[in-house]
């Protein structure tokens, strides 16, 4: 087995949440050994391992609960687009976790989570440790939970809710950045506003092709003939994909309001070298005649009748203010300033 992706600093630990209506048990690093201690019994036994660094336990954990090589190798291969894949003993899902770190600018932060539903085991698999599943252990303490009475698909779309969840949060730090990066384009314009707006393009790109296999994956769900999946929880799923594709309109509707404001800023930019370049061009074509002129009388010739004047310097001075001022004039009638 070899870890494939982003190395995080995460040791891989493995916690356990045994449950049914009666009881709950929760244990956090445990051994492999360990997990001989909880028998699925009448309860629903909830593996989650957090941290793909040590190979070795994941193999090992393949090994005991019978998990096919192809599905360790994707676990590991953190580059996985969200997919569901059916085997004889469990279901395989494979879910991008899309976090928002609000400490930083625009630092979205993407995690592959891997789900095994089995007929009395659901096994997570995390690359990091965080609180993305603190609400699911909430629920689990509270003894009148529907979740604690529900078998393991209910808990595997619970799971997958949360993560689902998570996008809208991050879609609320998006509002956060664009609302008030689209009145700053009516100011003054900046390098640093554009260098946002090309990081909010490539995130967005990143997010929609990170969620959007997701909606494939919950309309295989809703139609798999798998006899882990019950009738009632499917409409659960059904409930998340309505979500997601809440999700994915409002990220289409960012990459148009992305790219409304990349062509304004260019348009901007253009507009002010525009400027620029109209008043560099004003003050040439006046200068163009004034040059001849003082071009003329610079030239070397001794029979130049005007050089003998005794007003000729004044009435030279006279031409050039006089020229000036009517291209002046010339250029307000036809509105160029």
């Amino acid at each position: 087995m070899i870890h494939i992706g982003k190395a995080h600093e995460a040791e891989c630990k493995i916690s356990v949440t045994q449950y049914n209506p009666d009881k709950l048990i929760q244990q956090d690093n445990i051994s492999i050994n360990e997990l001989d201690n909880f028998t699925h019994g009448e309860a629903m036994t909830w593996v989650n391992i957090d941290g793909l660094s040590n190979t070795d336990v994941i193999e090992s954990i393949g090994i005991k609960f019978n998990i096919h090589p192809l599905t360790l190798e994707d676990i590991l291969s953190t580059h996985q687009r969200p997919k569901l894949e059916e085997y004889g003993n469990y279901l395989y899902l494979v879910i991008k976790g899309v976090r928002s770190n609000h400490d930083k600018y625009l630092d979205i932060q993407y995690e592959q989570i891997s789900i095994l539903l089995m007929e009395h085991y659901v096994i997570t698999f995390k690359e990091r440790t965080d609180d993305i599943f603190n609400p699911i252990c909430k629920r689990l303490e509270n003894q009148k939970s529907s979740l604690r009475k529900m078998s393991g698909d209910y808990l595997t779309y619970a799971i997958v809710d949360i993560i689902v969840d998570e996008y809208f949060v991050v879609q609320d730090s998006l509002d956060n950045i664009i609302d008030p990066l689209e009145d700053s384009l009516s100011g003054n314009l900046s390098n640093d506003t554009f260098l946002t707006i090309q990081k909010l393009r490539r995130e967005l790109i990143i997010m929609k092709r990170s969620i959007s296999p997701l909606r494939e994956l919950l309309t295989e769900i809703q139609h798999s003939n798998s006899d882990l999946l019950k009738e009632e929880t499917l409409r659960f799923f059904s409930d998340v994909r309505d979500h997601v594709l809440r999700v994915l309109d409002s990220l289409e509707s960012y990459r148009e309001r992305i790219v409304a404001m990349h062509d304004i800023y260019l348009t901007s930019i253009n507009n002010k070298i525009n400027e620029t370049m109209k008043i560099l061009t004003i003050f040439a074509s006046i200068f163009i005649p004034l040059t001849f002129i003082s071009g003329i009388y610079g030239m070397n010739f001794e029979y130049m009748p005007e050089l003998k004047w005794h007003w000729a310097y004044p009435v030279l001075w006279l031409i050039f203010i006089g020229i000036t001022l009517a291209l002046l004039a010339f250029f307000k009638k036809k509105k160029w300033f």
